[in-house]
């Protein structure tokens, strides 16, 4: 799961703005997540890589209002990732909101093998949608969000921050699956796209 340089919430609060306010913001956003590429020794990209990096135009419409419904009896469970081995995971909670009139559900976990106090309150959504295995990497994307954003059982959800896992650019890393629950039916034209560079 990546780690992001984390930017406040106010962003998805940006359609209620000017547009163009909101594309300076996401825009400001991004740069931050290109930079971060240079300082994770983990990283799969080099400077000259974060050119390639390519995203849909900033859209208010995918930062919504989701209605949050706590799990606290879920149990902790192996999920799986792309490399075969697993990680542990515990569903924090279930995510309801609505894209162009459509209501939708994602489910939302916390890692419990990160143990950096740094992220404890970091809590991961790994999901597809109509654009996988099109305009977006076929393994899914992902997006992050903190439990202190929870406020009075309700979170905003911006998917123009939502963000490729490292095996869209490399191998040999262990990328989380998004369960079948987090398969959205609706296409999700916001945030990171497919990775464009080809090797020679």
């Amino acid at each position: 799961m990546r780690q992001l340089i984390t930017i406040s919430f106010f962003l998805c609060l940006g359609y209620l703005a000017q547009a163009q306010s909101y594309s300076e913001q996401i825009a400001a956003y991004r740069q931050h997540y290109k930079q971060e590429f240079l300082t994770d020794e983990h990283s799969p990209l080099k400077a000259a890589d974060t050119t390639y990096l390519d995203f849909f135009s900033p859209d208010p419409t995918y930062c919504v209002k989701a209605r949050f419904a706590a799990t606290p009896d879920a149990q902790p469970f192996d999920m799986p990732t792309h490399s075969g081995k697993t990680k542990k995971f515990r569903q924090y909670g279930l995510l309801t909101f609505t894209i162009h009139d459509t209501t939708l559900t994602l489910q939302v976990f916390q890692n419990l093998a990160n143990k950096n106090p740094k992220y404890k309150d970091e809590l991961f959504i790994p999901f597809t949608d109509g654009t996988t295995y099109g305009e977006t990497y076929g393994g899914g994307r992902y997006l992050d969000i903190q439990i202190p954003d929870i406020k009075n059982n309700e979170v905003m959800l911006d998917f123009n921050k939502c963000y490729n896992p490292y095996c869209a650019y490399a191998g040999g890393y262990s990328c989380p699956i998004p369960p079948v629950e987090n398969r959205l039916p609706v296409a999700i034209k916001a945030g990171e796209k497919n990775w464009t560079k080809t090797e020679k």
